[in-house]
């Protein structure tokens, strides 16, 4: 299992519809929202690299209010 934090910064006005429906994608794990930058963060998982690009951007990304995503790949310490 593969898990990205992806910081996502949203169109303002639109936050609350849009992470309404970043909720919804399957993948999701967590979403917390924040102030600075980034407006949000979303703890995503695949079975691999590539289940997880393709959820970020195929399905996270293609939500309108999205601006801009940068996904952090989580690894053990």
């Amino acid at each position: 299992m593969v898990t990205g934090l992806v910081l996502i910064k949203l169109n303002p006005g639109e936050e609350k519809a849009t992470l309404s429906e970043v909720k919804r994608v399957a993948g999701v794990k967590n979403l917390t929202g924040t102030f600075g930058p980034w407006d949000a963060i979303a703890t995503v998982e695949g079975k691999d690299l590539e289940t997880l690009a393709s959820v970020v951007v195929g399905k996270v990304r293609a939500i309108r209010g999205v601006v801009n995503t940068e996904t952090l790949i989580a690894v053990k310490i």
